[in-house]
């Protein structure tokens, strides 16, 4: 992971933005250097990146992966940013990049997540990330493990 992130950080991620959601996110997604069906039968690539772009078959090396993820981590920060009105700790910022990397802005934007958080009911949206642990009707152990470090992640720099 370490050499990971200082390969990222001479790629331009730094700061809360981003190497702190790649804790959350690397192990999450694992890395594949190339194209597979994720278990909501999505085509993916290297740590979790989708696209129109991806067919079967395909395969990357280490640097175009880590290239993916940070063009990722940049165009997810946007989308995040763009829908939420209130600041955030660096655990926040860390936890909401890897839920909307993972789920999408589409679905975050309509989440009671957002809108507790954005009423500043933050810790109770910290809560919510919980909620989001179905793919298919169905509980999966990985989205239960990736949401709890999340919550957990978001709610270190708030008091109770």
């Amino acid at each position: 992971m370490i050499s990971i992130q200082k390969k990222l950080a001479a790629l331009g991620v730094v700061g809360a933005m981003s190497l702190s959601a790649t804790v959350l996110i690397i192990p999450s997604e694992g890395e594949v250097l190339g194209v597979y069906l994720d278990p909501a039968r999505i085509l993916t690539s290297c740590y979790g990146h989708t696209g129109p772009e991806l067919q079967l078959g395909q395969t990357f090396t280490w640097e175009q992966c880590l290239n993916q993820l940070v063009a990722d981590l940049h165009k997810h920060d946007r989308q995040l940013m763009s829908v939420v009105k209130v600041p955030l700790s660096e655990g926040e910022h860390a936890a909401y990049l890897s839920f909307v990397y993972n789920v999408g802005i589409g679905k975050f934007k309509g989440s009671t997540a957002l809108a507790r958080l954005n009423a500043g009911r933050r810790i109770e949206a910290c809560h919510q990330l919980m909620r989001w642990v179905y793919s298919d009707g169905k509980a999966l152990n990985g989205l239960r493990t990736r949401r709890e470090a999340e919550r957990k992640v978001c709610l270190k720099d708030l008091t109770k």
